[in-house]
Formats: C-alpha cells, sequence, structure tokens
C-alpha cells in the first residue's frame, strides 16, 4: 500500500506535468446518481487490491460515439457505443488526433466536444449510510464507485492538505467521504461532498468481509486495450458516426456494440460490452457545460478561423482539418 506522501508527490507530478501541456449483472456498482436531490451517501474507500497502484483508484477515459440507428434495423433511433481511449495507456488515440483540430475552429469546436474522451475513476468500499431504499447490498459489501471529475476534484485536493496526516483507506484511523447531491442548472451537483473530520476505524462486519472476500484489483475493471486491429476498427466507427451512418453490427460488433446488444453469430464470447456511463439530461442552458477534468487540450490556431460549416459529414470536416493541419 502506498503512503500518503507517495501519493502526494505521484498527484503533484501530475499537475506539473499537465500544466506543461498545451462489469457484470450484479449491483457491485453503487450508484451514488441515482440519490434523491438533498441526500447524501457515506462512503469508505478502501486500497487497491493491486499494492502496486500508487493510488487507491484507477482512471478510465471512454469516447462516445453516436449512432443514427443500427444498421437493417427498422427502427431508427439514436445508439451509442463506447469505445476506450488508448491515451489510458499513454499512447496516441486516432479519434483525438482528429478532434483536437477541430478546436481551432469555432464552428467544430461543439462537435469537438461531443467526440471528447470522458474520464471517470474506479475505487472501492463499504457504503456506510445509504439513502437509496431500493438499493440492496450484496453479498459481497465491498462495492465499486464509478466517480465523476466534479467529485473527483474535492477527493484529490483533500490528499494535498498538510492537515491531512493519515491515509483515508487505513483500517484504524482512515476517513468516511459524504457524497452529497444537490442540482445545479438542470445537472446534478457534487460540490458540498467532503471527507469527514474525524478518522473512524472499519467495524468488525467490514474488517470480516475483506478478510473473505478480499479487495479487487481495480484494474480489472478497466477495459481491454485495443491492438492494432481494434484501433482501425474504432477508427472507422469514428468516421461512420461523424458521417452520420448507423451502426453496423456485422462488421464492428465482434470488437464494440451498443450495450445490451447481441454480439453477431460468429463473434468472439468474450468481446467487450461497455455499459454507458450515468448521463444526466442537460437544460437547455447548461448544454455547453463540460467538467473540468474533462476540458480538452485545446491548440491554439494561428490566425482565427470564422469560416462556417456547410456540411457535417465526417469526409469534410476531416478534409478541412488536415487541409489546415497541412498549412
Amino acid at each position: 500500500m502506498a503512503s500518503l506522501a507517495e501519493i502526494r508527490a505521484r498527484l503533484a507530478a501530475a499537475e506539473s506535468n499537465k500544466g506543461g501541456q498545451s462489469q457484470g449483472g450484479d449491483n457491485a456498482i453503487y450508484p451514488h446518481w441515482n440519490m434523491p436531490e438533498g441526500s447524501s451517501a457515506n462512503l469508505r474507500f478502501l486500497p487497491d487490491g493491486n499494492s502496486k497502484n500508487t493510488f487507491f483508484w484507477v482512471e478510465r477515459a471512454m469516447i462516445r460515439l453516436p449512432f443514427n440507428g443500427i444498421k437493417g434495423e427498422s427502427e431508427s433511433k439514436m445508439t451509442y457505443v463506447q469505445v476506450p481511449c488508448v491515451e489510458m495507456w499513454g499512447e496516441a488515440c486516432p479519434v483525438l488526433a482528429e478532434v483536437r483540430g477541430w478546436f481551432k475552429d469555432k464552428a467544430l469546436e461543439e462537435m469537438g466536444r461531443k467526440y471528447w474522451k470522458k474520464r471517470s475513476y474506479i475505487f472501492q468500499g463499504f457504503v456506510r449510510e445509504n439513502p437509496l431504499t431500493d438499493d440492496k447490498t450484496p453479498e459481497n459489501p465491498i462495492r465499486r464507485f464509478i466517480i465523476g471529475p466534479q467529485i473527483f476534484t474535492l477527493i484529490k485536493s483533500a490528499l494535498m492538505d498538510p492537515d491531512l496526516t493519515e491515509m483515508p483507506t487505513d483500517y484504524a484511523a482512515g476517513l468516511d467521504f459524504r457524497v452529497t447531491k444537490t442540482t445545479k442548472g438542470g445537472y446534478a451537483d457534487y460540490n458540498t461532498s467532503k471527507w469527514a473530520r474525524k478518522e473512524s476505524a472499519l467495524t468488525a462486519n467490514e474488517a470480516e468481509a475483506i478478510e473473505k472476500h478480499g479487495l479487487y484489483d481495480l484494474a480489472g475493471f478497466l477495459p481491454k486495450k485495443p491492438g492494432d486491429v481494434e484501433l482501425k476498427v474504432i477508427k472507422e466507427m469514428f468516421e461512420a458516426s461523424v458521417d452520420g451512418q448507423p451502426f453496423d453490427m456485422e462488421r464492428w460488433g465482434q470488437y464494440y456494440r451498443p450495450a445490451g446488444s447481441t454480439a453477431p453469430a460468429g463473434a468472439a464470447a468474450d468481446a467487450e460490452e461497455f455499459a454507458p456511463a450515468p448521463v444526466s439530461k442537460p437544460s437547455p442552458a447548461a448544454a455547453r457545460v463540460v467538467e473540468a477534468d474533462d476540458e480538452p487540450e485545446m491548440a491554439a490556431a494561428s490566425t482565427p478561423v470564422t469560416t462556417p460549416v456547410a456540411s457535417n459529414k465526417a469526409e469534410d470536416i476531416l478534409a478541412m482539418i488536415r487541409s489546415r493541419q497541412a498549412k
């Protein structure tokens, strides 16, 4: 288990680097986003089962591709497929390689945000106070938490507080984290969430659960890293999505497919299927709100660009962007 000093050093290094740059059918995942407005849940985070992980969380970056239905199906409705962004593994993402250039043009900025990676963070721990009356604690009470950038910022900033002397995940002197849900501008707002002021020890039942079930290796809940073939498929899917085409299950379904859909005949039984992250329906006034950690790295254009987009087709957009990058 990493020490608090090691975590602080890693977080400080990550901030410095940032400044220098322009699953299963069970209920192991705790759905804090379903909490009623004005309610709170008390969580106790636990260490990662992988002792090589400095942090007690892992970061996940996904790209959500919208399609105009599924090819061959009579009912045409918006369909979404999530694919992993390989920047999670420190490699160049073929989608973001295209999208980054879009932010040089104000007319393309909104579309760029649609295809930008979305970060989330996977934790594990106990739910000590639960406002969800219909949520049942599974046999293994060690739950997983999918934490968005807003809550993660609060968790991370407190870890850098010099007054914090013990690891929040310490079994004897750790801290609970209270997730509080309010609303702001039509969105769920968690800015009043905070760490407890007093330390507390795990209960006998919690300690027994850790002894019986063990801790998760959180990296095991990250998507499979795409290989060369999958990267080619992701690029094809991205261009088809921008072009307004439907999702081609026969062509791509053995690699990625909409959550809940059936794999095509002959597809591998263990093909990755990613459940969509919780999405709040924004009010019109809040439609362009983007959380800080999801902000794209905007490359400044050499000259102001005000040319309107005549078409939303992939071939037109990509040709325009590539033409400008070649200048």
